[in-house]
């Protein structure tokens, strides 16, 4: 095998790791938000269930938790199949991802002062304004460091699918690796993930200088 035909099944292996990537932090920021809201509620029974679910999650591994979304319905007798095995690791993913963003957003709003919302109150701004306007880009601001950690670890966690056989690029280079019994697909797939993780940190970078300006 060509390093061009090696090349071109990396790029392959890696089109998956985006889609994978992709997916989970389009669905778990969302997601994330929800549950950080959640866990902060004044109506406590929501509030400990939601805190003892991002407990569970955070405490256990990710590669269980993909074995088990996948294999799970099966052992426990269901007559239930999900569409691949790529959805199922998006769905292992999403949920353990925004279990951890929760915790990041819940800290971003603890940390803006309480001075905040009452000045949003004294001026006649109503919930939701305060909220949009004045809180909100605090948030931001404060959460964006810690997110940014979270989804350069995204991009590294996406070849735990492999676990379950889907063909992301650690899965490729292994499977190539084992065919021409030669070890350089594997650490020519580090180059991928280190170009993407690059890219990855110039964005945060150039977004925490934007955002200066709500740093209170």
């Amino acid at each position: 095998m060509s390093f061009g035909e090696v090349t071109l099944e990396l790029l392959q292996g890696f089109g998956t790791t985006c889609m994978l990537f992709a997916l989970t932090l389009v669905l778990s920021l969302p997601l994330g938000l929800l549950l950080g809201l959640a866990s902060m509620s004044k109506f406590k029974p929501l509030k400990v269930v939601v805190r003892v679910f991002i407990w569970v999650i955070r405490g256990t591994p990710l590669m269980l938790q993909i074995i088990i979304i996948m294999f799970g319905p099966g052992l426990l007798g269901l007559h239930f199949s999900w569409p691949s095995r790529a959805f199922a690791a998006v769905v292992a993913f999403v949920i353990n991802y925004s279990c951890y963003f929760a915790v990041i957003y819940r800290g971003g709003f603890e940390s803006v002062p309480k001075g905040q919302y009452e000045a949003g109150q004294v001026l006649g701004m109503k919930k939701h304004q305060i909220f949009f306007h004045v809180v909100l880009f605090q948030v931001f601001r404060h959460i964006l460091p810690p997110m940014s950690n979270e989804i350069l670890t995204l991009v590294k966690d996406t070849s735990l699918a492999q676990v379950i056989s889907v063909g992301e690029i650690i899965f490729v280079a292994q499977d190539i690796m084992n065919n021409i019994y030669v070890i350089y697909p594997l650490f020519y797939a580090g180059v991928f993930y280190l170009v993407f993780c690059g890219i990855l940190t110039l964005l945060f970078g150039w977004l925490e200088k934007k955002t200066k300006f709500y740093k209170v």
